[in-house]
């Protein structure tokens, strides 16, 4: 799709658009009123008089012209060109699908449960869910604040407002050049996949909020579309578009196979995910991980038995090594953000402390081992030894007796630098030759001669 832009004397024309949205959402309400049509969230019945409030507040907002709402490129008058745009494209869509009122040779194939048509009704009512979410947050009560919105995650806050400034939508084509700026994608199948995934509302655009879910979703963003292809494009369980009670209906032939799961995301907590799954006594249950990213999650719940069979199948993913990088990559950002809440568990920090970590400073240590033969079969061997002066400290600690080792060189040897001794349980003595011992004022690392064999 085009970028859309505010058309020369838009502003006149917006109230007159904004009325017409409230009018068809109006005429869709009256279609939804059929009880077989109430099913569970999101559900038209409730998304349509809402949205409707909603672009009411908007219209009264706007119609304050002294409030200066952004208009430029991208602004808060772009921004509802191609909302209302593809709000009546939608709502015609649903139309064609809904029964009309007193008209006997209405559509009855939108009523039983798994049809297509009722299937696209769902998704259509996904669509609308995301449409009216993404309007409350750059239209809180009516007033915009897109130019304001701030991004959960701060390095994909940060890409945005470096690239895009305050426009707080895109056309996908400049959206796609600059993310693969910094996170290449091949053009294909591949960007296809990533464009369905990332355009929530099917506009063709991407705005500040759909950018903010997706990166909540795939974090953490050095890793972001790497997480995306594993979790959204090669994983056999992650489901699009997927409603609550779709979970339930596929996993129903699943009830024999405890540990067949699907995850998709949340459609009433967006920016989460959802997970079904088929437990040990064959009840469907689906649960909502909150402090946790999905990859841990489903790394946990293949080890405890629970998530085993994506989708039924048998070929679980190994999500390990990628879990390893994740967590590497939280520490790494964690080192160097403000943030109150811990990378791992997502919990509220208390208290931080500083803490000063120095390395111990490396002494140089060289010994010289010469060895001789006696006529009693003994070996005499030297050692001599070179230590830095060293400030008076704490007492010296006894020499540790070393374990029999064979010389493995004549000549000079470089020693590792001091560590503490370890405790070990007692060990019989071997034969051992004199040692010369030179120690200045606390001992290092101590060498003994082997038995000659």
């Amino acid at each position: 799709m085009a970028a859309a832009t505010a058309p020369q004397g838009w502003q006149w024309g917006e109230p007159r658009a904004l009325g017409r949205a409230v009018k068809l959402l109006q005429r869709l309400e009256e279609q939804c009123r059929d009880l077989r049509l109430f099913v569970g969230p999101p559900s038209l019945r409730d998304l349509l008089p809402r949205t409707a409030q909603l672009l009411r507040e908007v219209a009264k907002a706007r119609s304050d012209k002294t409030r200066g709402d952004p208009e430029g490129p991208g602004g808060a008058g772009d921004f509802l060109v191609i909302y209302l745009t593809n709000l009546e494209a939608k709502g015609r869509q649903v139309a064609e699908l809904l029964p009309h009122r007193g008209k006997k040779d209405a559509n009855q194939d939108v009523f039983p449960e798994g049809s297509r048509f009722r299937r696209q009704l769902a998704k259509l009512a996904l669509i609308f869910s995301h449409m009216h979410a993404e309007l409350s947050a750059l239209f809180p009560e009516g007033k915009y604040c897109g130019h304001l919105y701030q991004i959960t995650k701060g390095s994909a806050n940060t890409f945005w407002r470096e690239n895009c400034g305050v426009r707080c939508v895109l056309p996908w084509a400049e959206f796609q050049s600059l993310l693969c700026s910094c996170h290449p994608v091949e053009p294909g199948p591949i960007m296809q996949a990533l464009r369905s995934t990332l355009d929530l509302t099917c506009s063709g655009h991407v705005s500040v909020f759909e950018f903010d879910i997706f990166t909540r979703l795939f974090q953490p963003w050095p890793t972001l579309l790497k997480n995306w292809q594993l979790l959204a494009v090669n994983h056999p369980g992650y489901m699009a578009f997927l409603t609550y009670d779709e979970v339930q209906t596929r996993l129903q032939a699943y009830r024999d196979k405890p540990g067949s799961y699907i995850f998709r995301p949340s459609c009433t907590r967006l920016g989460q995910w959802a997970i079904g799954y088929v437990s040990s006594n064959g009840s469907i249950l689906q649960t909502i991980p909150l402090n946790k990213p999905l990859l841990q999650v489903l790394l946990k719940g293949q080890k405890d038995g629970i998530f085993l069979y994506p989708d039924g199948k048998n070929h679980n993913p190994d999500l390990t090594e990628l879990c390893r990088a994740v967590l590497n990559q939280c520490i790494q950002v964690s080192q160097h953000s403000d943030s109150q809440t811990c990378p791992f568990c997502r919990c509220e920090i208390k208290g931080r402390e500083a803490v000063s970590i120095c390395q111990a400073q490396e002494r140089s240590m060289e010994v010289r081992t010469t060895a001789g033969d006696s006529g009693d079969n003994c070996h005499q061997e030297a050692a001599e030894w070179k230590l830095e002066s060293v400030t008076p400290s704490a007492p010296p600690l006894p020499p540790e007796v070393p374990c029999p080792q064979r010389p493995q060189n004549k000549g000079w040897l470089t020693l590792a630098p001091f560590t503490l001794p370890r405790l070990r349980p007692p060990l019989p003595l071997p034969k051992m030759a004199s040692v010369l011992w030179e120690v200045t004022s606390r001992p290092q690392v101590r060498e003994g001669a082997t038995e000659s064999s």
